[in-house]
C-alpha cells in the first residue's frame, strides 16, 4: 500500500477544463460541474479522466481517479516522439511532428497539458478541425497510443534497425 501512495505523489495532474452545467428546476438553478483531467508520470505513461459532481473539488477528484486507472504507456524517443503521427476523435484532428532537442512544446493549451504530463518536451503540434478541448485531448491521446518504436517497425518489416534509423 505504501508503494501506491508514493507512486501517486509523483504523478503529474493537469486540469484541462472545468465546465459548469445549469439545470433549471422549480426553485431555481442547480449547478453541476465536470472536470477534464490528464494524469501522467512524465516518463511515457498518460491517462485521461472526466469527473462529474455537484462540487468542483469532487469532480476533480473523480477525474484524477479515473485518469490514473486509464493510464497507458506510449512510445517516447528521448524527449520527443519516434515519428510523425495523426490522431482523430470525432471532428478533432491533431497532427504531431517530432522535433529536435531544445525545440520545446509548440502546441495549444489542451494538447500542451497532455504532452507535459507524458514527458514529451520537444514536439510540434497542429490542431485541425474541432477546437473543443475534449475532442483535442482524446485525439491527441489516440495519436500517441498508436505510436510505434523504430525497433518495432524494423521487426515488423523484417529489416535491420539501421535500415529504419540510419543515425
Amino acid at each position: 500500500m505504501a508503494e501506491k501512495n508514493s507512486e501517486k505523489k509523483e504523478l503529474i495532474e493537469k486540469v484541462i477544463r472545468v465546465n459548469r452545467v445549469a439545470k433549471v428546476v422549480k426553485g431555481g438553478r442547480r449547478f453541476s460541474f465536470s472536470a477534464l483531467i490528464v494524469v501522467g508520470d512524465g516518463r511515457g505513461q498518460v491517462g485521461l479522466g472526466l469527473g462529474k459532481a455537484n462540487e468542483v473539488v469532487e469532480a476533480i477528484r473523480k477525474a484524477v481517479e479515473q485518469a490514473s486507472v486509464n493510464m497507458k504507456k506510449i512510445n517516447v524517443e528521448g524527449t520527443t516522439i519516434p515519428h510523425m503521427a495523426t490522431g482523430r476523435f470525432g471532428s478533432g484532428k491533431v497532427l504531431m511532428k517530432p522535433a529536435a532537442k531544445g525545440h520545446g512544446i509548440i502546441a495549444a493549451g489542451a494538447v500542451r497539458a497532455v504532452m507535459e504530463a507524458a514527458g514529451i518536451m520537444d514536439i510540434s503540434v497542429k490542431c485541425l478541425g474541432s477546437r473543443n478541448p475534449n475532442n483535442l485531448v482524446r485525439s491527441t491521446l489516440e495519436g500517441l497510443y498508436n505510436l510505434r518504436s523504430n525497433e518495432w517497425i524494423a521487426r515488423a518489416r523484417g529489416k535491420d534497425i539501421n535500415y529504419i534509423n540510419p543515425s
